[in-house]
């Protein structure tokens, strides 16, 4: 009898974010920084717009073991594999600053054309254009007010069909509600198993060294860190 090794539930985009935020959901620092170019971020929330799927979250249910930067990961879920997903969606949606390959912190914003529903990369052509909405991230933020911004985007653009315009905010704050699945990997797996899964999941022969694999850079406890990892070079 085969015995699962994992569950799977569906949680909203918020509540995952919102786990992040609160560090339930821990991104080790010392993963790879954000590799992804603007224009894949922008993909992602346009994916998210046209109801596309945009791919299963993995994450270590609660294991007991101590992060490279010093802190214990006990209670929390380690990203295992998403972890791109997660801050392109940080970026968009929050406005929050990643952290490049040059490992500079700075901002990714996308524009929003609520008549054509396109997305872009804000830009500056974009940014004094009155059909466009500069950063989403305004449309996501608790003081937003979508009656105020309908009536304030309709004068700037009088041409404009109202209910349209609505809809289309609408459908763009929605997006937060959409669920994406999680992945959560059983506690009792060993880092070696954890170690295969990743590999296995980004397949294409892609060795840990080059898939820079967040548990390669994870300290677990001196007890069982050298008999439970094993990295090829």
């Amino acid at each position: 009898m085969i015995i699962q090794k994992f569950s799977v539930n569906n949680h909203p985009i918020q509540t995952l974010l919102s786990w992040v935020i609160s560090n339930e959901i821990a991104i080790p620092e010392i993963q790879r920084p954000f590799v992804w170019d603007a224009s894949k971020v922008r993909d992602l929330i346009d994916s998210l717009y046209k109801g596309f799927p945009i791919g299963y979250i993995i994450a270590w249910q609660n294991p007991a073991v101590r992060l490279k930067d010093g802190s214990s990961s006990k209670g929390k879920k380690i990203l295992i594999d998403g972890q791109q997903r997660i801050s392109a969606l940080m970026a968009a949606i929050l406005g929050k600053e990643i952290i490049d390959k040059d490992y500079q912190r700075k901002r990714i914003v996308i524009a929003f054309n609520p008549d054509e529903m396109i997305f872009e990369v804000s830009n500056p052509a974009i940014q004094k254009d009155k059909r466009w909405i500069a950063d989403i991230s305004k449309i996501f933020a608790p003081e937003f007010k979508l009656l105020d911004k309908l009536k304030e985007y309709c004068t700037n653009n009088p041409e404009m069909n109202e209910e349209k315009i609505l809809n289309a905010f609408d459908s763009l704050k929605s997006i937060i509600n959409i669920p994406v699945g999680l992945i959560e990997l059983s506690p009792e797996l060993e880092i070696s198993e954890i170690t295969e899964i990743f590999i296995r999941i980004n397949s294409s022969g892609v060795t840990l060294n080059q898939a820079d694999f967040a548990m390669s850079k994870i300290a677990v406890d001196d007890r069982n860190f050298s008999k439970n990892v094993m990295v090829k070079r």
